[in-house]
């Protein structure tokens, strides 16, 4: 980048001083602000002969310089980078025989993310102790399957909403923390099947993407076009290390845990306990949903050709802190854009459910967190 313009010939005892400053005058003069200037490469002095009106030759001292943009050198801060790798003990996958009834846990959505607070500590919108409560009953139930039903990230940043001072810059902290989330479940049920549903939190980033910087969606490493793009969840939390299968495409992506029963992040929202009535009046097999932050459990008994069918609907709530600090249409923030409190309509916890594989039955176990601690079939759990 060069620009030139006619520079006037100042008294020799301050010509270094006002050169600068009509250097800054021609910044001003070309709409360039000084702050996006990274290097100056070159700066040439050279003179012109005109004519002026009288026909005399007059002599003009000119200056060019030529300098580099600061976004030549990339961002001042920095990019968000994949998670930590974390090692996990090393482990021989057991091939059990198939059982009349075996285990999923789901864990509902966590919002994984951090504010600053008055003395720039992160603080974490997700429940760290409702976290470490359903791991540690992952652990016990030994199951064959985790379902973690979306919004596991919150990534405000990426969000359509205002976002206030505290809550930026705190992606790769977020990131971090799902990627050591992901080692954690493979740690407790290192045999069963992780599968990660994406929310509508987690198609924030894409989103952005598409909208802000379109050209950089998609991208993967070189030579590894079945790879995750190097911008997505999946790959910034490493999952493919711990074995989790990240399922996209909200709001279609589900799983199914045996054939009455399937797992969906879920796209609908009513008040008064009345969601899981509004997926009874559509869904012909039992669901498990999230998104509302709710526990809900209803269920619907209808005719049909074999005789009664039961339909279930539930929420097991959330693993998100329920006291006001998750970004929502209720929260409020000081005039420094740090969350207050408030109690949200939201309900911790996670669920169990015991089936038969197949077409066959099972049985929802909804675990209630409250603080930080459960009961569960008589044994009480603390979060640490």
């Amino acid at each position: 980048m060069s620009l030139g313009d006619e520079l006037t010939t100042p008294p020799a005892d301050v010509r270094r001083k006002q050169a600068l400053g009509q250097i800054l005058e021609m910044l001003e003069r070309k709409g360039i602000d000084p702050a996006e200037i990274g290097s100056v490469k070159r700066v040439s002095l050279y003179q012109s002969l005109t004519k002026n009106k009288d026909g005399e030759a007059e002599t003009h001292d000119l200056t060019a310089i030529q300098f580099s943009p600061a976004f030549e050198t990339g961002p001042e801060w920095p990019v968000i980078q994949p998670g930590p790798a974390i090692k996990l003990p090393a482990r021989k996958t057991q091939v059990k025989p198939d059982a009349a009834w075996q285990t999923c846990v789901v864990l509902p959505d966590m919002q994984i993310g951090y504010y600053r607070d008055a003395t720039d500590t992160l603080q974490p919108t997700h429940d760290e102790q409702a976290i470490s409560v359903a791991l540690q009953i992952v652990k016990a139930v030994k199951p064959a399957m985790v379902v973690m039903v979306g919004d596991n990230l919150d990534a405000p940043e990426f969000g359509k909403y205002r976002l206030t001072p505290a809550f930026q810059r705190t992606m790769q902290a977020a990131i971090d923390r799902a990627t050591t989330l992901c080692a954690e479940v493979r740690d407790v049920a290192p045999d069963a099947e992780i599968v990660w549903l994406a929310g509508n939190h987690e198609e924030r980033l894409p989103n952005y993407l598409l909208d802000n910087a379109s050209a950089a969606f998609g991208l993967r490493r070189g030579n590894v076009p079945d790879s995750w793009p190097v911008l997505s969840i999946p790959y910034l939390c490493r999952m493919d290390e711990y074995g989790v299968d990240y399922r996209s495409g909200y709001p279609a992506g589900h799983v199914w845990i045996n054939q009455r029963l399937r797992v969906i992040h879920g796209d609908k929202v009513a008040s008064g306990g009345s969601t899981a009535h509004k997926y009874l009046a559509t869904e012909k097999t039992s669901v498990i949903y999230g998104h509302i932050h709710r526990r809900e459990w209803a269920e619907r008994t209808r005719e049909d050709w074999d005789g009664a069918k039961t339909v279930m609907a539930a929420s097991p709530g959330c693993l998100a802190r329920i006291d006001g600090v998750v970004p929502s249409t209720k929260q409020g923030t000081d005039l420094d854009g740090r969350p207050l409190k408030r109690t949200e309509d939201w309900q911790s916890g996670c669920a169990v459910v015991t089936y038969e594989p197949g077409d066959g039955r099972f049985v929802y176990e909804q675990v209630a967190i409250h603080d930080g601690w459960a009961q569960y079939r008589g044994k009480d759990y603390y979060g640490g």
